[in-house]
């Protein structure tokens, strides 16, 4: 028996269809497929994985017994290079323009065409809401070819994705998600059950890369982080005296608003121009450049160590059969950042989980993967109408809590509460199970 439908509890219907009152928040929604024949298709699931959230166009095809039969992502760095940094309008355009051709290519690499599919699974948030394109091609594969649905909190996909590749990882275990728009610190109890230990009050640490990456003049081709992590390896870590920011707060949360303040100033003060890039700089100023890097990072990085050692003492408070992290997301991929938080796990009795690069970023595959479990409990949407518009335009969550906060961190929290104006997937998948027992 499924549970309630999640674009219905999300709104994330046509609005035509909100307007007409044919469906409301909270309504229930039935598959077409009785019990006994979800049981027959969890055993050789194949899932088309589509991820349109932020600046990459990604789609994939996953087995249910872990084979990834194919992996597409049209990247739109030369974007992010021009413009230092994603711009909506331009990312929604470059969307629009790659997202036929990047699910058709995810099928034509897996030899497969629709028919073969068993369902779709969409990013639906958080995320930009100009970016989330992918919902009304998935909405129409979907419609066209009778595919249930399965909608994806982005960030539970970057932690269910180690699922994939660690067949020994089980619930409970703990999860750093760290990317350019996200720092969340979370206690995976169940799937669908996540406690938020930590999250950022303001900038996150993919944001602190890039930003720093472009003042110092560094190539955005490849985003902030690796630009940073390879300048860095050249400079003297300890030549700027950053500081860590938060130290006098006895929580999990994040802030490197405060440390990009820092990096600005540092830069400025040394007459560094970013309009010369690193590599038409004299060696005085590369020397200078690198050390800046190479300064930042550490303090950054120290800042994720700091919040990750009181989170497993919080977490192991709470579930003490715990023995992995997960750490995911696009900042995952850089290896002084694994190195650190390698040593902070072991000193406290874990094993540390982090994907391989290519699951850390944007991918199709965490969608299809995470589909794939949440269609086994029978958390799906059936086909959409037939008579659903093309055109229709949906009502997306680009603010959506994963989990609820946990209790010891919410009096210490600066977080912005307010903003969290949708109820998390954890409290809707909840709702929904109370309702059915």
């Amino acid at each position: 028996m499924a549970v309630s439908s999640t674009f219905c509890r999300l709104n994330l219907l046509p609005k035509h269809s909100l307007l007409r009152g044919l469906t409301s928040h909270g309504q229930q929604l039935r598959p077409k497929w009785p019990h006994n024949q979800i049981s027959k298709l969890e055993d050789n699931l194949i899932v088309l994985g589509i991820e349109t959230s932020c600046d990459d166009t990604a789609a994939a095809v996953v087995r249910s017994n872990g084979d990834i039969l194919s992996q597409v992502v049209s990247s739109q760095a030369d974007l992010l290079a021009q413009y230092g940094g994603v711009a909506p309008k331009m990312a929604e355009e470059a969307h629009s323009q790659a997202i036929d051709q990047v699910v058709l290519e995810a099928l034509d690499k897996a030899n497969l065409t629709e028919k073969d599919l068993s369902a779709i699974a969409v990013t639906i948030g958080p995320g930009l809401s100009l970016c989330l394109l992918g919902v009304q091609k998935a909405r129409k594969i979907a419609r066209n070819f009778n595919l249930p649905i399965v909608g994806i909190h982005h960030m539970e996909a970057h932690a269910l994705v180690a699922r994939l590749i660690e067949q020994d990882l089980q619930f409970p275990f703990m999860a750093l998600l760290i990317s350019g728009g996200h720092n969340l610190l979370i206690l995976a109890h169940d799937l669908g059950h996540y406690v938020q230990l930590g999250t950022t009050i303001d900038d996150a640490i993919g944001e602190a890369y890039d930003k720093t990456a472009k003042w110092l003049g560094l190539d955005l081709r490849r985003s902030g982080g690796p630009a940073i992590e390879e300048l860095a390896r050249e400079g003297d870590a300890k030549s700027v005296n950053f500081s860590i920011p938060m130290k006098q707060h006895k929580d999990c949360n994040f802030s490197y608003a405060g440390l990009k303040t820092q990096v600005r100033l540092a830069i400025e003060s040394r007459k560094i121009d970013a309009k010369i890039p690193i590599s038409s700089a004299s060696c005085e100023d590369r020397v200078s450049r690198a050390d800046i890097a190479a300064s930042f990072q550490r303090v950054a990085v120290l800042h994720l160590e700091e919040r990750c050692e009181r989170a497993i003492q919080w977490a192991l408070k709470i579930e003490p059969s715990i023995t992995y992290l997960v750490v995911s997301g696009g900042v995952a991929s850089n290896q002084y950042v694994r190195a650190r938080l390698d040593l902070v796990v072991k000193r406290n009795g874990l094993q540390l989980v982090c994907p391989p690069p290519s699951l850390c970023t944007d991918n199709g595959v965490m969608v299809a993967w995470t589909g794939i479990e949440h269609f086994r409990m029978g958390r799906f949407d059936p086909p959409p109408p037939v008579d659903e518009p093309e055109d229709s335009v949906y009502d997306l969550r680009p603010r959506w809590p994963l989990g609820e906060e946990h209790t010891e961190g919410r009096s210490e929290a600066r977080s912005l509460r307010t903003a969290r104006i949708h109820p998390s997937l954890t409290s809707l998948i909840q709702a929904s199970l109370q309702q059915q027992s």
